[in-house]
């Protein structure tokens, strides 16, 4: 059902939310055809913007009611396709719901609702002596509801775990218009661990309006080093002899020469342009500690063919450091019109091999492909540069990191440590089944149909009649090992 066409139901989302909280009209749904990942793109229907949780109620309901798709969205930085409104429908844009509404420091958790930025909870910490642990790359626009959709990860995850470690509860709306809550303020709530199995499910089990955070004491010290290697090989070397040692690095973070130009062009840091590879690490802790483990690294470092390692001799040149990180791919611009981001994982044994592989699969498809990636937990985000105006480079990108993907898998690892499955990698999930599309013989599969079959079964209990994310996460039924959902191709400049 096409709501553009269904007045009653444009009338009664306008009756619930205001007049200028609806957006139906062609020229401003454009912005929302796709998030981070702008290979495939479907403009929804209407877009609402609830700024109430009695509202996000209401506006379910009434999806129901008319028995119309909706798809929560945060700040569309996701980047597998998670925000996609493949049945059309309604998009619930939840950025108007910014609200941090406790910080309780003695218990040791914060509310906060979906729409809160990530660094925005950083910033009302500072000075706290707490802070919130999670920190994708993206914390300065990506939302608390949306990396709790994802379960995100960040350079800090090896250390602290990624969302779901510092999620204590959430209030939910399920697809049928209830609102629950799932877990609370209080450690290991008794029953099942239902705020542990919403997190990450990529908004296929409701709408989250509000969230109970943990909060974490801050480090008294930190040394953040850069290591600098003439070869990616070095590096990863380096990265298995860290962790080898038995050190667990608060981040350790590795970026190649393409990352490194496009940084040092950026943020005049002082990159070395002819290195190979460069390895961001950071130690946290006592200030008893942290030396004597710096100083190990740096040592198993030169071990490993590093020609030099940087410390950080001031927190500005520290916050520096972290700013060309995490802004890393906004400096991809500098290369690309366009750019693809993977994300998979392997063990960390293994990054020397993928990462030669990827290099190789550049070369076979013509395309350039840099890397900055979590070194330390084997996630890897090999970054594929192409113009999504022409449709030759993107069919080659597709195919490209299809590629790259059942490598990881053929490795031992998955195709998501972060991003999630969204629309990009639903393929992967299992075998085609009789009479689907043939999928490449070399493709390998995360789970078998049994496994997807309970995993349906589950979504079932919460999204019985499929309204909520469709398309999304799981495979429909009978199509496992269907390449992707129809795409388009606009003549026009990626929005990144």
């Amino acid at each position: 059902m096409v709501v553009s066409a269904n007045q009653p139901l444009l009338a009664g989302l306008r009756q619930i939310l205001g007049q200028e909280n609806v957006i139906a009209t062609e020229d401003e749904l454009i912005v929302y055809e796709c998030d981070g990942y702008v290979v495939e793109k479907r403009v929804p229907d209407v877009v609402v913007f609830p700024t109430t949780t009695g509202q996000i109620v209401e506006t379910v309901h009434l999806c129901n009611e008319y028995e119309v798709p909706f798809v929560p969205r945060g700040a569309g930085t996701s980047l597998a396709g998670g925000t996609l409104p493949v049945g059309g429908g309604v998009m619930i844009c939840l950025t108007r719901m910014r609200e941090i509404e406790e910080v309780n420091l003695r218990d040791g958790y914060a509310i906060v609702q979906p729409g809160v930025v990530n660094v925005h909870l950083t910033q009302r910490l500072k000075g706290t002596g707490y802070h919130y642990a999670p920190d994708p790359s993206s914390q300065g626009a990506c939302t608390i509801g949306g990396n709790v959709a994802t379960n995100s990860g960040g350079p800090h995850t090896l250390k602290y775990g990624v969302t779901v470690n510092h999620v204590l509860g959430a209030e939910v709306v399920l697809p049928d218009g209830q609102l629950m809550q799932f877990g609370g303020p209080c450690e290991d709530t008794p029953g099942y661990d239902l705020a542990g199995l919403f997190v990450g499910s990529e908004g296929t089990f409701g709408v989250v309006t509000r969230v109970w955070v943990r909060l974490t004491r801050d480090p008294e010290a930190y040394r953040t080093m850069l290591g600098v290697f003439d070869t990616v090989r070095d590096a990863t070397e380096a990265i298995s002899a860290i962790i080898g040692a038995g050190i667990i690095p608060a981040a350790l973070e590795m970026m190649d020469n393409g990352i490194i130009a496009a940084l040092e062009d950026a943020f005049h840091f002082g990159f070395p342009l002819d290195a190979g590879a460069v390895l961001l690490m950071e130690v946290d802790g006592l200030e008893v500690a942290v030396d004597e483990e710096a100083d190990r690294i740096v040592a198993l470092c030169k071990q490993t063919g590093a020609r030099e390692v940087r410390m950080a001799n001031s927190p500005e040149e520290r916050q520096l450091l972290w700013k060309c990180r995490k802004q890393a791919f906004g400096a991809i611009g500098r290369l690309s019109p366009s750019y693809c981001t993977q994300d998979g994982v392997v063990p960390r044994t293994r990054l020397p091999e993928i990462l030669e592989f990827i290099e190789a699969t550049g070369r076979k498809y013509d395309l350039r492909i840099v890397n900055v990636f979590h070194a330390g937990d084997g996630n890897i985000h090999p970054i594929l540069l192409f113009d999504e105006r022409d449709q030759d480079q993107t069919q080659r990108v597709i195919s490209a990191g299809d590629e790259i993907l059942s490598k990881c898998l053929e490795l031992g690892g998955s195709v998501t440590g972060e991003h999630g499955i969204g629309v990009e990698k639903v393929s992967f999930m299992c075998p085609p089944t009789a009479g689907a599309e043939d999928a490449p013989e070399d493709r390998r599969y995360l789970f078998t149909h049994t496994d997807v079959d309970v995993m349906n079964s589950i979504r079932v209990v919460f999204n019985p009649l499929g309204l909520c994310s469709p398309g999304k996460l799981l495979p429909t039924a009978g199509a496992c090992g269907m390449e992707h959902i129809e795409r388009s191709h606009p003549g026009r400049h990626a929005a990144m």
